[in-house]
């Protein structure tokens, strides 16, 4: 016995010296590697489950290197974050989506969301039945993604695009799509009621460079106008957009909305039901 704790006293003063923060380093580090694959793991469970792919828990479990009973853990996630996952009994029972399932979260960036705002309040002025069944759901899910300050603008937005009579053949025949660049630019500034610089081709080809106030948007199919108070002339004054061949929004410059029947005068030749 004596022996034993001699020999045991001389491995505790020989063994050599570690360094504990290198073990509380290791410690810290553990867990953040744990939770990065776990989420890495759940990806790919969410992305089997969309594929339509014939899955069994036991195949799943195995594909993904993780037990029955951490499967079921990372389904029950999944499940609280929304997606509608449907198992059957059984250690090789199927797992599937809800054939009702949505399409879950995206992530759209401010001027998408813009562009999809103006479409909304589009179909809803154009009153079509076909259009308007899950409209004032979707527009309100978009709107709450919106800051405070955003929401009374948005809300007006429907009074502001005026739906008139189609075109005529030759003003379809001469009308083109506007630019992209130009479209976003001015989305942008109508949502936000921000003065838009831009360069406009009259119909003699001349160009001149304007500052407007967006106010209003109508579409006389398929040709788009922007109603707008033009600094230029110091004037209500109509612009088709497929004429406007630059824009720049002047985010330091509000305006405030003016009534719709200050526009009826700039509104000459253009039928508005």
């Amino acid at each position: 016995m004596q022996g034993d704790s001699h020999q045991r006293l001389q491995i505790e003063r020989t063994a050599p010296s570690i360094d504990i923060y290198v073990i509380e380093w290791h410690i810290c580090l553990v867990p953040r590697l744990s939770t990065l694959d776990r989420l890495d793991r759940l990806e790919h469970l969410t992305a089997a489950l969309k594929s339509g792919e014939r899955l069994t828990q036991h195949g799943l479990a195995e594909s993904l290197g993780i037990s029955l009973r951490t499967l079921s853990r990372d389904i029950e996630l999944l499940r609280r974050q929304g997606l509608p996952i449907e198992a059957d009994r059984g250690r090789g029972g199927g797992l599937r989506l809800s054939q009702r399932w949505g399409v879950g979260r995206l992530a759209l960036s401010y001027a998408e969301a813009v562009d999809l705002l103006i479409s909304l309040a589009i179909a809803e002025q154009m009153g079509s039945p076909l259009l308007l069944s899950n409209l004032a759901s979707t527009r309100r899910k978009l709107i709450a993604s919106f800051s405070p300050t955003m929401t009374a603008q948005i809300a007006g937005l429907k009074a502001r695009i005026r739906v008139g009579r189609p075109a005529v053949p030759s003003l379809v025949t001469a009308a083109a799509a506007p630019l992209p660049e130009v479209t976003a630019a001015l989305n942008q500034a109508f949502l936000s009621q921000l003065c838009l610089a831009i360069t406009y081709r009259a119909p003699d080809g001349q160009h001149s460079h304007r500052v407007i106030h967006p106010h209003y948007l109508m579409l006389s199919a398929p040709v788009w106008y922007v109603l707008a108070w033009d600094e230029l002339r110091g004037d209500t004054r109509t612009f088709r957009c497929d004429r406007i061949t630059g824009a720049r929004v002047e985010d330091d410059q509000p305006f405030k909305l003016m009534p719709f029947a200050r526009f009826e005068a700039a509104l000459a030749g253009i039928a508005t039901i």
